[in-house]
């Protein structure tokens, strides 16, 4: 069934009955019929309750959460603060589990919300600018363009008018899933860990449909691996240009840039680059544009100077942008009604007065600019605004010269406050202190792992701008700052799917390792690539989208190389895969799925529980998201834990407060189904967690590969991904074997030819025992729908 609607309006309309003017007429939903093209499966658009079978009787089951309160109060009511120390309850009788609970999917909530609603003004603006009958045609080798709508909500969508019920249904489970935090509402933490996953598949849901209508409407790459490569980093800028710096997750302003420039044959007279995902998806509408980075380098960028207009949208932007703006004499626009930043809204405005008004408080250093609702108004302005600021400006900086640098040192009492405050226990003050003698080296060292934060000026009682001494030490490296990355290209072609789904699900290909997330690293972005370029050289497949896929760019080898140079784009063994930007990412899940569906033939339409069955059961994939930051990564994460695949997160991750821990000694939790026979089977600890955090990289790259493993590897795949986490283990740890190892190896043919010999002796002294290789599944009902084929 097909719906459809429509909206007519006329001045004058004569019929042979009657005569009409300023006719409008509203016709609402049409059912048409049409060709089904596959029978409905049992969960068209699951209500919060009805995937509990699988959240709560299966993964949390096995995948226990592990809390880590900051406090163990509750403060979220006028009831309290209420005391949940040892077996309390809150006055509503809330306990402390259920509390984390809450606090865990309010966290999912406000990330799928920040997803969907930039899903919603996509559309809007895109069905305003191309129609609702827009087609949605990811082109020929791709059939199944949506696997993640198509699999939860039973809907197939052929054109932009029909994301409208997607998106529908999406924001009314994100309401319902909120109203359960409402003091007096749920009270298991189960069920709260339950009801996140939820929300956390709605937010795949919102970010398939926001790629979908930008990648449609928009004419980005269409799942191609050979996309442009474009520059990246504060070097590649060009400062003898007006310079526009776009910042946020909504692309639509920075289009309204794009067009305008265009229009105007204007494209070599202005620099335009970007900041987080509007960045990704500048360059995927046009790679003649540039990226700056990360989140981690807006203040750094800003207060060079360069930028003479700095437009933002949503999402991960500095809420200090503006203030930072204003101390190097440059414009500021707003562009979003979700980030007003206490503006006035200019979007109905003549845009000459807009401009001279930008121009005049960009150059008395004001903190003010102007909203503009209008992303082609925007687009207009901040060129405007730019090419008549530039010339006036001079470029501005808002940087420490050196000698300042040295004085402002002298200063330091040596209290390492800074250091306390810093994530990543930075030696501020070591740095800071040579810097008093003359020496900057140790400053500058601290560029590179910086997180952008600035939580070290912040705390330092003297009023040392620490950040500005880092960034000022390292300007001749900034200058150095440029690489290249490639371009996101959206969804892996299904043509991929058929090549390499047997070899992923049969182990031969050993894994797909997903690097995604922020960039609030432990020690910097080149841990990213050094990881990611490990499993390369392994021949996994590494796929990665927003900051990650930024960050490791930032990166070359001995040849000078950076890793999207050195390794191909396909979705195959050895291929670095950027999809795009943070909603590019279900396409990473959307592979697995299409490996359930293309390659094993598993319904795909509104079958939700039989397609995670044989993810979690056969699909070797990991994400890993080592720099997670905000709410929207945490429901990202979620969104894929409840599809059965593992996400690693690192030390900062544990200040999400939850992790989701397997047993590996309680044999029972890892029995399953074999299809084959109906019997249960212990099939090993695999995967071993489904959501855990590691303290540092070496940690990050073993638990990765461990990680791969699932119930349904061939002896020969499980041979291969052994080999390379035990080779791992042994480089990284300098020991024989993980303690573990007997549990990974069911029968002899997993044992790796290399290590066979020292293995069996191992085996023996554990007192290990053959199992059979089962075709698993968690489900009794899968084994009878099996029976029945």
């Amino acid at each position: 069934m097909a719906k459809t609607s429509g909206y007519l309006k006329a001045d004058e309309l004569k019929t042979p009955l009657a005569s009409f003017k300023n006719l409008e007429l509203q016709i609402g939903k049409v059912i048409l019929e049409e060709e089904e093209w596959e029978p409905m499966g049992p969960t068209p658009m699951p209500s919060l309750a009805r995937l509990r079978p699988w959240t709560v009787n299966r993964l949390l089951k096995r995948y226990k959460p592990y809390y880590a309160p900051f406090c163990d109060r509750c403060c979220l009511c006028t009831y309290g603060h209420c005391d949940l120390t040892a077996g309390k309850e809150g006055a509503c009788g809330i306990t402390i589990d259920a509390t984390q609970g809450r606090i865990v999917l309010l966290a999912c909530i406000i990330g799928a919300s920040a997803h969907t609603a930039h899903a919603r003004h996509l559309l809007n603006d895109l069905i305003e600018r191309v129609g609702p009958d827009h087609p949605v045609d990811l082109g020929n080798d791709i059939e199944v363009e949506a696997p993640v709508i198509r699999n939860v909500t039973g809907i197939r969508p052929r054109r932009l008018g029909d994301l409208e019920e997607v998106l529908d249904y999406v924001e009314g489970q994100i309401v319902h899933s909120a109203s359960a935090t409402h003091t007096g509402q749920e009270g298991s933490y189960i069920d709260f860990e339950a009801k996140a996953m939820h929300v956390s598949l709605m937010d795949a849901i919102g970010m398939e449909a926001a790629d979908l209508i930008q990648i449609t409407s928009l004419d980005f790459p269409k799942g191609e691996g050979d996309v442009p490569l474009v520059d990246i980093g504060l070097g590649c800028i060009d400062t003898t240009k007006p310079a526009i710096l776009v910042i946020g997750h909504n692309v639509m302003p920075s289009v309204g840039v794009i067009d305008y420039l265009r229009e105007h044959k204007l494209e070599d007279s202005v620099e335009v680059a970007g900041i987080c995902c509007t960045a990704i998806d500048l360059t995927r509408y046009d790679p003649g544009y540039k990226v700056v980075g990360s989140i981690a380098r807006q203040q750094t960028f800003i207060r060079s100077g360069v930028p003479d207009v700095v437009m933002v949208d949503e999402q991960c932007i500095r809420t200090d942008n503006i203030k930072e703006v204003a101390k190097i004499k440059a414009a500021f626009i707003a562009t979003n009604e979700k980030n007003c930043m206490g503006l006035s809204d200019r979007t109905e405005d003549p845009v000459q007065e807009i401009v001279d008004d930008l121009v005049k408080y960009a150059m008395a250093g004001e903190v003010n600019g102007a909203l503009i609702l209008d992303p082609d108004k925007a687009g207009e302005v901040a060129v405007r605004t730019a090419m008549k600021l530039a010339p006036l400006r001079n470029k501005f900086k808002n940087v420490i010269a050196e000698e300042q640098i040295i004085e402002l040192a002298k200063e330091c009492t040596g209290c390492y406050e800074c250091e306390r405050a810093c994530p990543n226990d930075a030696a501020t003050t070591d740095a800071i202190k040579a810097a008093a003698e003359g020496d900057l080296t140790k400053l500058a060292a601290l560029y590179e792992p910086c997180i952008g934060c600035g939580r070290c000026t912040e705390a330092c009682s003297k009023g040392i701008p620490v950040k500005e001494m880092i960034d000022a030490a390292a300007d001749n490296q900034i200058k150095q700052d440029r690489y290249r990355v490639r371009v996101g290209r959206g969804p892996i072609k299904d043509t991929e799917i058929r090549n390499v789904g047997a070899p992923i699900v049969l182990g031969e290909i050993p894994g797909v390792v997903a690097y995604v997330g922020c960039a609030n690293y432990p020690a910097g972005p080149k841990e990213v690539a050094l990881m990611a370029e490990e499993f390369l050289k392994r021949r996994y497949i590494v796929v990665t989208s927003g900051c990650s896929a930024m960050d490791i760019a930032r990166y070359r080898d001995e040849e000078g190389l950076t890793l999207y140079e050195k390794y191909h784009g396909d979705f195959d063994a050895g291929g670095l895969v950027n999809v795009g930007s943070c909603v590019s990412n279900p396409h990473i899940t959307g592979a697995a799925i299409k490996i359930a569906n293309i390659f094993a033939r598993r319904p795909l339409r509104a079958n939700f529980e039989e397609i995670a069955d044989y993810v979690l059961n056969r699909v070797g994939a990991v994400g890993v998201a080592w720099g997670a930051y905000s709410q929207k990564a945490a429901s990202i994460a979620t969104g894929v834990n409840i599809y059965g695949i593992p996400v690693i997160v690192g030390p900062h991750g544990s200040k999400y407060r939850r992790m989701l821990l397997g047993r590996p000694d309680i044999d029972e939790d890892w029995y399953v189904y074999n299809a084959r026979t109906g019997e249960k089977v212990y099939v090993g600890p695999t995967p071993e967690h489904l959501m855990v955090a590691v303290e540092n990289m070496d940690e990050c790259i073993v638990e990765t590969a461990k990680l791969c493993m699932r119930p349904n590897d061939t002896f020969k795949g499980r041979a291969i991904k052994l080999s390379h986490w035990i080779d791992l283990y042994r480089r990284k740890f300098g020991k024989d074997f993980p303690d573990d190892v007997h549990k990974y190896i069911r029968v002899d043919g997993d044992i790796p030819l290399t290590f066979k010999e020292d293995l069996l002796k191992v085996l023996k002294d554990r007192n290990w025992q053959s199992t059979e290789i089962p075709d698993p599944t968690l489900y009794e009902k899968f084994v009878k729908l099996k029976a029945k084929k």
